[in-house]
């Protein structure tokens, strides 16, 4: 993705599900969670006349729990929440998707996450019911409500806060070398040599975690080819990867990793067990580039460091690159989805239901937990956001970006997916060159 799950990486990681269980373990942790959701499927009368709504339990499940209890007043069909355990939540959810326990309307990310569903005919096009509703159109910003489009069809309502990737940076280390945070590439890579000869490593990395490199990849190739590369490739043209800015990119990395930018270790640093963020916070790496729960992350473990020395700024440019300087890369948001079985009454209501993701209230139980609401208009509510400065930065960054890609292992299907980061790790690794990473990738079915 964005809450306490390890401790530290928090809603951010966990909370988007980047981490999956192992095939079958996911079985068996499924079928536990199959038999409490009930027998009725979608489509057949309920007891009750229940819908059954499946969220990824961690700490952001309370404001989906009001909006299940405000939505039961007035509804004769009624939700019930069901809270499934992070770890393996899409596993569970296409081990469910089909059958008779299948939920009516669940969480999910968009993108790769959902598209087998669009594929078989399983999901609601919701996009003739916000069309046909102005509030509910104009409800969240543009860049947002793209994201979760499969096809160039909305399948999903916005639900949870925003989480782009934003480049951190430890104030302290930049004020004792006497320098500012990078406006363009080229002061990126003098950064680079200020740092070396500071004998600080200048960007943390946790190269044991695939998806922290990933997030360099995706803003490189954003900035060097533009949003419409990966848009591609998101599309289905494997052709794409062959395009010269994915060449670009990869030497890029490789230049990176030969200046020293990530230092001489970073292979064996972790993120899960806060390797990289307590490198960062102690000052041994000047720099941080991680998705925007990383505040979270340092409020949680290293307190007086988040309110005292954490700086933060975009990715820069890149000299000739294509793609607009503002655009974002990360998780955008999470969504609701409806099940396409469900007719009649309980049809009506699990878009009602869904619907009330877009309504005020909700925004601002978002911000009282924390979270930075994707709905339009929301700055004013951002006064009372536990880091009001920090939340006003990353809402003004996804309000302008042109376009927000979504991480690209929450975009294409698993099936290409995992062995994506398994080459872009072997990049970083130099274990393959940037013209192999290219064939590789090419080579993704």
């Amino acid at each position: 993705m964005r809450t306490a799950v390890q401790g530290s990486a928090a809603r951010g990681r966990k909370g988007f599900g980047r981490r999956h269980a192992a095939g079958l373990t996911a079985a068996v942790l499924a079928a536990s969670v199959l038999t409490a959701c009930g027998s009725g499927g979608p489509g057949e009368e309920k007891a009750g006349g229940t819908l059954k709504v499946w969220v990824y339990q961690d700490a952001s499940t309370k404001v989906q729990r009001e909006a299940v209890e405000r939505f039961n007043k007035t509804s004769d069909v009624k939700a019930e929440l069901v809270e499934v355990p992070g770890e393996g939540y899409q596993d569970k959810m296409r081990s469910a998707m089909g059958t008779p326990n299948a939920p009516d309307v669940f969480f999910n990310w968009g993108g790769g996450s959902i598209s087998s569903f669009v594929e078989k005919d399983m999901l609601v096009d919701l996009t003739p019911e916000i069309q046909k509703d102005d509030k509910l159109k104009d409800a969240f910003l543009p860049s947002i409500l793209n994201a979760g489009k499969v096809n160039d069809k909305i399948y999903g309502v916005p639900m949870r806060g925003m989480q782009p990737v934003v480049l951190f940076y430890n104030k302290d280390v930049f004020e004792k070398a006497g320098v500012q945070p990078p406006e363009s590439w080229d002061d990126l890579l003098e950064l680079v040599d200020t740092f070396k000869k500071e004998g600080v490593t200048p960007f943390a990395l946790a190269g044991t975690d695939a998806w922290t490199e990933l997030m360099w990849v995706e803003y490189l190739l954003d900035r060097i080819g533009g949003a419409e590369v990966f848009q591609r490739i998101q599309d289905g043209d494997s052709s794409a990867w062959g395009d010269p800015a994915v060449l670009k990119t990869a030497e890029t990395i490789r230049d990176l990793v030969d200046r020293g930018a990530f230092g001489k270790n970073y292979a064996s640093v972790n993120y899960t067990a806060d390797g990289a963020s307590t490198l960062f916070a102690k000052g041994r790496a000047a720099m941080h580039l991680m998705g925007s729960w990383e505040y979270s992350n340092q409020q949680a473990n290293q307190k007086e460091f988040a309110e005292k020395g954490l700086g933060w700024t975009t990715f820069p440019a890149l000299p000739d690159g294509k793609g607009d300087p503002k655009n974002a890369v990360g998780n955008p948001t999470n969504f609701w989805s409806v099940n396409s079985k469900l007719k009649g009454d309980q049809r009506e209501a699990a878009l009602e239901f869904v619907k009330t993701a877009a309504e005020d209230w909700y925004a601002e139980a978002l911000v009282d937990n924390g979270d930075v609401p994707t709905n339009s208009g929301s700055e004013d509510m951002l006064t009372g956001h536990p880091a009001p400065d920090y939340a006003l930065f990353q809402y003004d960054l996804v309000r302008d970006a042109p376009n927000f890609t979504l991480s690209w292992d929450q975009a294409l299907p698993a099936q290409q997916a995992s062995p994506m980061l398994t080459n872009i790790q072997k990049l970083f690794n130099k274990q393959l060159s940037p013209e192999e990473f290219v064939d590789a990738m090419k080579a993704l079915k």
